[in-house]
């Protein structure tokens, strides 16, 4: 009943499937999570189950794919001292596991990089002949949205703005709209991009920001925002915070 009762707990926690979870549960005892003991235990086997689950995703996501009903017995015949493997096997196993894994992650990573500059590459090519699309020296592109009257802010500057940034999708990845608080920051101590666009704004302007990756977080990964990333900013110049002037 001890085995049974571990397995149900490990199986809830790793979110197997319906069926799965029936046959392995049917013969075990209901769960009482009555005293503060019974839910400390309860947490603790549940926490585990949750490490091991988000583990096995990101496995998976770089397409390594182990058997979870192993994962599930090589859990519950360590708790009852009848593991089939040493522990120096067990290190064996998972560091060559590990190096495996980040393998695959590395040429995903690698992937996901190339096809997100060419993307940006065909994005700026077209978006660049595009009415109202100026674009720098640099090769940041920007249209004004709305124009404002206010003074231009330097490189030195601490401005205050509120934006939205986008990737080429339209996947939202920040925004100071959503959190009802202008963002307050040093000119100089922000991306490329925003360095030189912002300089561009007289305060009260509203600029949309077409920015190359090379602008931009380059070959960094950073959220949702992959490497080589072209990035896509609205930003409102509300006003210069602070000027070096």
């Amino acid at each position: 009943m001890k085995n049974t009762a571990i397995a149900a707990l490990v199986i809830s926690s790793l979110g197997l499937a319906a069926c799965q979870k029936e046959e392995a549960v049917q013969k075990a005892p209901e769960v009482k999570l009555e005293t503060t003991s019974q839910q400390q235990a309860y947490g603790l086997g549940a926490s585990l189950g949750q490490f091991i689950d988000q583990k096995l995703d990101m496995q998976e996501s770089v397409e390594v794919n182990l058997d979870r009903q192993l994962v599930i017995q090589g859990f519950i015949d360590t708790l009852t001292a009848e593991s089939k493997l040493n522990q120096q096997q067990i290190q064996e196993v998972l560091t060559a596991l590990d190096g495996e894994v980040k393998e695959k992650q590395q040429n995903k990573e690698a992937q996901v990089s190339e096809a997100n500059l060419a993307a940006g590459q065909a994005f700026l090519e077209e978006n660049a002949k595009r009415e109202g699309v100026t674009v720098t020296e640099s090769g940041l592109q920007y249209e004004v949205v709305q124009q404002g009257d206010g003074p231009k802010p330097s490189a030195e500057d601490t401005v205050k703005v509120h934006y939205t940034g986008t990737l080429l999708d339209g996947t939202k990845f920040d925004s100071s709209y959503d959190r009802n608080e202008p963002a307050v920051f040093p000119l100089h101590r922000v991306i490329a991009g925003w360095t030189e666009g912002v300089q561009l704004m007289n305060v009260g302007s509203k600029f949309k920001f077409y920015i190359p990756a090379d602008l931009a977080y380059g070959k960094r990964s950073t959220g949702l925002i992959t490497a080589n990333s072209t990035l896509v900013f609205d930003v409102e110049l509300l006003g210069i915070e602070s000027t070096n002037k």
